[in-house]
This record gives C-alpha cells, structure tokens and sequence, in this order.
C-alpha cells in the first residue's frame, strides 16, 4: 500500500561527470528518466539541481549506492551517500539509498536494444541508469515507504 504522504520520487544515479535523474510516481511505481546533470568531480550545479527540486516538487529522493559486487562499500559508495545526505541538508527532503549493482550495465544494455550509438562519453544513459534505480527501489517488496 502506497503512503499517502510519498506520490513523487526523485532518483539519482551519483557519478563524477555526470549524475543522472529520473521522477518516479509512488502510485503506478515507474519513473521516467530526466536530462542529466553536469558535475564537476561529483558536485552538481547545485541551482540546476534546485531547480528540478521546484519544478518536480519531490516528497523524497533516492540516491543508488554503487556497491561492489560482494556487497561491499567502494569509494564511491560513500561519495554517493555524501550526496544524498547532501540533498536531505539542503532541500530537507527524506533521502533513501538504492542499490545499483549492474544499474548502469543494464542501461546500456537497454539503450543499445533501443539503437544507440554506443558512445556513451558523448551520449550518456545516465538517466536510464537513473530510471532502473528509482523503478527498482520503488518496486522492493521490503521498501517500507512505499
């Protein structure tokens, strides 16, 4: 049963050049991928990132957790939950992890069925990547907000 105070999700799939964004909807438990965003050694433009805040106006955001195969934590493990404890500090929204094992070997897979070009440095499926995340945390039977 869907919480009724959790309708919009905002996700993001964390990296150092690019973060990529989906919205997702709590009701129907899919989301759609979003432009990504630029960063510069992982920090974002912080007004763009606003921005989809106001124009989205999410009731929590999901942050995917890069996890080592095994299950461990990496480097980037912890500069994406940096991240996302970031976003709860400045826009005081709930902050949930997601892990985004083979998120993005999944993206690219679902692109290149799609037709892409597969020159991701110039054309990123960070927000595929993104969509994955969101779509699979919200679809996690032991999710307990949704």
């Amino acid at each position: 049963m869907t919480s009724p105070s959790v309708k919009t999700i905002l996700g993001f799939d964390f990296g150092t050049k690019n973060i990529g964004v989906a919205v997702g909807q709590a009701i129907t438990r899919t989301a759609t991928a979003l432009p990504q965003l630029k960063a510069r050694d992982g920090i974002p433009d912080w007004n763009k990132v606003e921005e989809l805040i106001n124009e989205w106006q999410p009731d929590a955001v999901v942050v995917g957790i890069p996890l080592n195969m095994d299950g461990t934590e990496s480097q980037m493990s912890l500069r994406a939950r940096k991240f996302g404890k970031r976003l709860h500090g400045r826009f005081n929204l709930p902050f949930f992890e997601a892990d985004e094992r083979l998120s993005s070997f999944e993206a690219k897979d679902w692109a290149d069925k799609l037709g892409h070009s597969k020159h991701y440095g110039s054309n990123p499926v960070d927000g595929m990547a993104a969509q994955i995340i969101l779509e699979g945390w919200m679809n996690d039977e032991n999710n307990q907000i949704i």
